[in-house]
């Protein structure tokens, strides 16, 4: 009987120790409830996608990076074919010397122009006092034969001679007139040919900037995600080649319900600890809130239906951090974002900054 009581009485303080380990442990495990102005919510790490693409159509040469490399901006990563464009290029520097020649021609013209121009008016000036010259003789003549000291045959001579050299005169300011509209017909082909040489020079910079746009380059520094295509193959305009992962533009996207997401606002202090390396601790900022729920249900009515609502926040991570561990960067990572929704809030000391050095 004895030992029957001894062996419950056991039992029961057995039991006792068990629930108070239990109560023990779940106070040392259970999360921390954290202070007044700092709110949390789960995420995962997310990267900036850029896809490097041809301008033009072509096949592509060769592609310099595999996947998983750091490229830096301005970095030639691959080449498109450049054949067809290389005789265009010389096409075009062709058509550039024969506008330059045209040009030359068409100087030369006016120039060619001018001098008859100076040669028309010097005959129009030699006609003019030739006319001069008849018109006085004419007067004298004209004198003489109303005193009867010559004949009348020798005034109307003297009459044509005149009327000639008006003839002459006119003539030649015909002449000049016409040289004149020469000229001007000259200047306009220069015009017509500078305009053409400078079409052609434009063509050419044009072939050239597309020779230089098919070596491709990195845009800004990342990482190579993968390739699109593969050396040998043909892309259309605007395909894709390989695709990169901006390493200066990482930020983590994470939810918060309706009732904190109104207090979060852009620039507020962020704290983000990864699953991954949960004994780091880094500084980030918010950088965008949505303006409307990510998920809602159908109807909202009630106050306990309008705390479903969801909203998305993003917060960016300080990019000097991220330039000093470029190849720790990796996207995907769940973890958790702490905001800061009251300046004043202190930060508890397992969100001190911890980064890798």
């Amino acid at each position: 009987m004895k030992a029957g009581r001894f062996s419950l009485l056991r039992g029961g303080v057995v039991a006792i120790v068990l629930v108070g380990a239990a109560l023990v442990a779940w106070q040392l495990l259970r999360p921390r409830e954290l202070p007044a102005g700092i709110v949390s919510g789960n995420g995962r790490i997310e990267a900036t996608d850029i896809d490097v693409a041809a301008k033009a159509p072509g096949r592509v040469r060769d592609i310099l990076v595999d996947e998983g490399d750091l490229v830096k901006a301005g970095q030639i990563i691959a080449h498109i074919d450049t054949e067809v464009l290389q005789a265009q290029r010389e096409e075009a520097q062709a058509r550039v010397q024969q506008a330059v020649n045209a040009v030359e021609i068409a100087d030369s013209q006016v120039v060619q122009r001018l001098s008859e121009r100076n040669a028309a008016l010097a005959v129009t000036r030699q006609r003019q006092a030739e006319l001069n010259a008849a018109g006085r003789r004419l007067a004298r003549s004209a004198t003489l034969s109303r005193e009867g000291a010559t004949a009348v045959q020798e005034r109307d001579d003297d009459q044509a001679r005149v009327e000639g050299a008006q003839a002459a005169v006119e003539a030649a300011k015909a002449q000049l007139a016409a040289v004149d509209a020469a000229i001007a017909s000259a200047r306009a082909q220069v015009v017509g040919a500078r305009s053409n040489a400078d079409a052609a020079r434009a063509t050419l910079r044009r072939v050239q900037a597309d020779i230089s746009d098919s070596d491709l380059k990195a845009p800004r520094d990342g990482r190579v995600q993968f390739r699109v295509v593969q050396p040998g193959e043909v892309v259309a305009g605007g395909g894709r080649v390989l695709n990169l992962v901006s390493l200066s533009d990482v930020y983590m996207t994470f939810f918060l319900p309706e009732t904190v997401a109104g207090r979060v606002a852009l620039g507020s202090e962020v704290r983000i600890v990864l699953d991954a390396a949960p004994e780091y601790v880094f500084p980030a900022k918010v950088s965008f809130v949505a303006d409307v729920a990510q998920f809602t249900p159908k109807t909202v009515e009630t106050e306990s239906e309008r705390q479903k609502l969801m909203f998305r926040v993003r917060a960016r991570i300080d990019p000097d951090l991220l330039r000093r561990n470029l190849h720790q960067v990796k996207g995907g990572l769940p973890g958790t974002a702490y905001v800061r929704v009251d300046p004043g809030a202190a930060w508890p000391a397992k969100l001190a900054l911890r980064t890798p050095q």
